[in-house]
């Protein structure tokens, strides 16, 4: 005796498909989300901040382009971040009073109060321990730059050939604005968002393109939708069809 032959019905064919379609959608995004957090990448470097109130605001130029006022707040930040966009701040409010009031204004010269945060022991080199936050009030001459006020309160600073500030009081001991892969590996010195260097201005951020967190682009994904929107689509004629 033969076994029986089991015939799909139209409406099975079409569950399996809708299923088919959804399921391939659902893969391709989920592949395209690990693969963009496994490919995205940071710099470990000095970022420049400066105060704007009660806040931070990211520095449009460098540090020895800048001629803070007296009574400016100028904050460093040592961490790990992608670009501008997500760079970590100073962990303490921008507040002159707090750092500089006990320090009296004098005639031929200017106070700047001065955030120095190293940052966490999760950014910091390997083998090394950041040192805690501080802060200083340079007393310096009316026309000095933050770079000069940086360097009267908080030496060894340590800088690379382009410039690029690499340690503030000798922290860290090695490395500048090297660029670390998505999986931790540190990848070949590149170098950090400007903001960092003393000779460039932040807006024109070296190896960290504008607005690249190093996910999938909208408009892969927009493609992904388009091929879900597709394939329900066929599957909606298909009835039609019956």
């Amino acid at each position: 005796m033969t076994a029986p032959a089991f015939r799909s019905t139209p409406g099975g064919i079409l569950r399996r498909a809708a299923a088919l379609v959804a399921l391939t959608a659902l893969t391709a995004v989920v592949t395209l989300c690990v693969a963009g957090t496994a490919q995205a990448a940071g710099y470990r470097y000095w970022s420049f901040w400066e105060g704007d109130g009660p806040r931070w605001a990211y520095a449009t130029q460098g540090p020895s382009l800048v001629r803070p006022e007296d009574g400016s707040v100028q904050g460093f930040r040592f961490a790990v971040s992608e670009d501008s966009g997500d760079a970590a701040q100073p962990r303490r409010t921008p507040d002159f009073a707090a750092v500089c009031g006990d320090t009296p204004a004098k005639d031929g010269g200017k106070r700047v109060a001065l955030v120095i945060d190293p940052g966490t022991a999760a950014d910091a080199p390997a083998g090394e321990q950041p040192p805690a936050l501080r802060t200083a009030c340079a007393r310096v001459s009316p026309d000095a730059s933050t770079a000069e006020a940086l360097a009267s309160v908080a030496k060894p600073l340590r800088y690379d050939s382009a410039a690029l500030l690499c340690a503030v009081s000798g922290y860290p001991e090695t490395g500048c604005g090297e660029q670390i892969s998505g999986d931790a590996s540190p990848a070949p010195a590149g170098t950090a968002p400007a903001a960092s260097s003393p000779a460039t201005s932040s807006a024109a951020a070296g190896g960290a393109a504008d607005g690249d967190g190093g996910g999938p682009s909208v408009g892969v994904l927009a493609g992904v939708g388009a091929v879900v929107v597709l394939g329900a689509a066929a599957v909606l004629q298909a009835r039609r069809r019956r």
